[in-house]
């Protein structure tokens, strides 16, 4: 019913659009009754040429625009689902950026922590070859140290016994020396 009216509506639209522009070309002759004759008959032939257009093509022109009122609907239905699903690939993106950041994050973390975790084996290493060598510079101290007091001692045992022989020279004569050297002798040839 409604639709019907929207066309009556443009139907009269349209002739008083047409008496308009008939009246200015005839120059506002308006009042000759061979125009208005004419004018008559154009609308009549209006008329039928829409009623003609409507009956042949009235279902196929309402089935064309309220299809493509449906195909428009349609189409915006799909493009609503296009953006909700662009705003929710667009907050997949957003929480993978912001995860990247964290993620980057706890790889700079673990670097450090790696980092760290290398240098106290470095520092523990360091520490354990300096002890090694302090030990071994020990040792080698000990050893020049045995070495030396040996060489000392044997030096000393040289200087006591020449010293001591000096004495025992100086001391005892040259009688008393033999006499020395045979029971010395002879208790090393009797064990």
């Amino acid at each position: 019913m409604r639709k019907a009216k929207i066309i009556w509506l443009i139907t009269g639209v349209s002739l008083l659009l047409a008496a308009g522009a008939w009246a200015a070309e005839n120059g506002g002759e308006a009042s000759s009754a061979a125009a208005w004759k004419d004018f008559g008959w154009r609308v009549l032939n209006f008329v039928l040429f829409a009623a003609i257009i409507y009956k042949l093509a009235g279902k196929k022109i309402k089935e064309f625009f309220s299809g493509r009122r449906q195909q428009i609907s349609s189409e915006l239905d799909d493009l609503e689902s296009r953006k909700s699903k662009a705003k929710s690939k667009l907050s997949e993106v957003e929480k993978s950026i912001s995860d990247m950041e964290s993620k980057r994050q706890e790889i700079i973390d673990q670097a450090k922590k790696q980092g760290e975790s290398l240098r106290q084996g470095i520092i523990a290493k360091a520490e354990e070859d300096a002890e090694k060598i302090k030990k071994q510079a020990r040792m080698k101290a000990e050893q020049e140290r045995r070495q030396t007091m040996d060489a000392l001692r044997s030096e000393m045992a040289d200087e006591i016994v020449d010293s001591a022989e000096k004495m025992i020279k100086e001391k005892l004569g040259k009688k008393d020396q033999e006499k020395l050297i045979d029971n010395y002798l002879t208790k090393v040839v009797l064990n």
